[in-house]
């Protein structure tokens, strides 16, 4: 099958294409092919040459889509910081109304993600991101203007479809641009960006809180300066944005061609492929399908859980309601810090599962760790010390589970579609969460924090059985062709079947 979308210097009228790239030492490295079917694969083009492209990409979309991220989880989480400040008191809330806004937001969240990924594989991330982007923003904003809960609760509703395909659409933009051991680093760098929004928005929450003698609550100015920001960005971005590599304008036509060649052989079957629903939907027939969505359920409990109540949590430290956000900031700093460290040792080694069941376990011991303590004021520093283990716990797990299944599947269609439900089923715990979390169970939540350690603990089981099942699945692969191959030595233009075809390795 062709690709839909073929390199800069194509020949269509010809079977047969032959592109050179060259390096420093004026040596050239060709490979002769087929559109959309590479026969003799020239894995690595030029080492040089591609060190070079990845650094144009990081430079270029990284630190943009890091800080689209950002005000997306912002413009999410900034809930939990208005009501240190008495949103609920405001606005008049009556017992368990705050945890039904929390809830609410999910519903949408899993409901349009399927449908909005679509979309954005049908026009193009780099389009319906920046969409999506303007569309939260204003949401946030009109959230400052709200009168009463039902309000609030209908924006929130809105807010949760706008953001349900944010996050599946930047992991399938990046799988455009990177090869699969490339991919975990870069979703680290830009999935740091959550964390940083949490820390961030602490500190925003921590000077927007010492306004005095304002004529409308602070919690309003929160949601007026975080949406309009957001609005602003969006803008940028749009314009920003390179459609594809084969379209970026500030690529050369040798760079172009390269960018395609490296997709085609590791990342993509076919690069650019239409999206088609009854192609897409055959990713349903693989069992190991089902375990990596368990797997997303047991990460978004404690994942929802840190990022909806970490400021209640630290709050039963004694703090008060400024201190309180200022202190959330340190946790969820050293929870970006610890992504990084796993993501980049994930790629060096080219394993995902070992490091998933680590994150799983920081959570696990985190949340066991301060259920334990029944005098916080005496133990405050152990005590203290436990949340960040809980945000060690969460960021690490989402994004190399994110890059484990998308390594997996060389199909773009089944990628999005996959990632697209897996996000959001992931999210949709927040459901579990929030309702965990009640207001009798204050101050210390002891079901809540039972409930996500047993989640996290779930998590490590299951990541561990998978990675356990793959590697065996690849040995019994090897004896029956008589080699030992790695996943990252098949071309992906010849897995476009799946766990169906021969040459199959699992990327462990």
């Amino acid at each position: 099958m062709a690709s839909s979308a073929a390199p800069p210097d194509w020949d269509a009228s010809k079977a047969t294409r032959k592109d050179s790239f060259s390096d420093g030492a004026n040596k050239t490295n060709s490979y002769i092919s087929t559109p959309g079917v590479i026969e003799d694969v020239v894995r690595v083009v030029d080492h040089k040459a591609e060190r070079a492209l990845c650094l144009r990409f990081d430079l270029r979309l990284l630190p943009v889509l890091a800080v689209m991220y950002l005000f997306n989880a912002l413009d999410k989480g900034n809930l939990g910081n208005a009501e240190t400040d008495g949103l609920s008191k405001d606005l008049n809330f009556k017992s368990h109304e705050y945890n039904l806004l929390l809830s609410i937001f999910f519903v949408p969240y899993v409901i349009f993600a399927p449908p909005f990924a679509m979309l954005g594989k049908r026009y193009g991330p780099a389009r319906v991101l920046p969409i999506l982007m303007f569309s939260f923003g204003s949401f946030t904003l009109l959230s400052a203007a709200t009168k009463n809960f039902g309000g609030l609760f209908a924006l929130r509703w809105f807010l949760g479809m706008c953001e349900a395909a944010f996050f599946p659409l930047v992991i399938y933009y990046l799988t455009t641009f990177y090869r699969r051991g490339e991919l975990a680093r870069r979703l680290a760098v830009f999935y740091a960006a959550s964390n940083i929004a949490n820390a961030f928005s602490g500190l925003i929450a921590f000077g927007v809180f010492q306004i005095k003698n304002s004529s409308i609550p602070n919690w309003r100015y929160l949601f007026i300066i975080e949406g309009g920001v957001t609005v602003l960005f969006s803008i940028f971005a749009y314009w920003y944005l390179p459609r594809s590599a084969t379209e970026a304008t500030f690529l050369s036509e040798d760079e172009k061609a390269l960018a395609f060649h490296r997709i085609q052989v590791d990342s993509s079957a076919v690069v650019n492929e239409p999206f088609r629903f009854r192609e897409a939907i055959a990713i349903f027939k693989h069992p190991t399908t089902y375990a990596f969505l368990g797997i997303e359920i047991c990460l978004g409990v404690p994942l929802q859980g840190v990022a909806l109540f970490l400021p209640q949590i630290v709050q039963r430290l004694g703090f008060t309601t400024v201190k309180t956000n200022l202190y959330t900031v340190a946790p969820n700093v050293t929870g970006a810090v610890m992504l990084l460290v796993l993501a980049f040792s994930s790629d060096a080694v080219r394993l995902r599962s070992p490091f998933i069941v680590l994150g799983f376990l920081f959570t696990f011991a985190g949340f066991m760790i301060y259920a334990s303590i029944d005098d916080v004021q005496a133990q405050i520093r152990v005590a203290y010390f436990a949340t960040f283990m809980m945000t060690w716990g969460t960021s690490a797990p989402s994004v190399l589970l994110s890059t484990w299944y998308n390594n997996n599947v060389a199909h773009e269609g089944r990628r999005v579609l996959l990632t697209s439900i897996g996000v959001p089923l992931a999210n949709l715990m927040g459901l579990v969460s929030s309702n965990v979390f009640r207001n009798e169970d204050k101050p210390k939540y002891m079901p809540a924090l039972i409930t996500v350690a047993a989640f996290g603990a779930t998590g490590a089981a299951l990541a561990a059985c998978l990675g356990m099942y793959m590697w065996m699945d690849n040995k019994r692969r090897d004896r029956r062709t008589g080699e030992v191959v790695r996943a990252q030595d098949v071309p992906t233009e010849r897995l476009r079947d799946g766990p169906a075809s021969d040459e199959f390795r699992w990327f462990l």
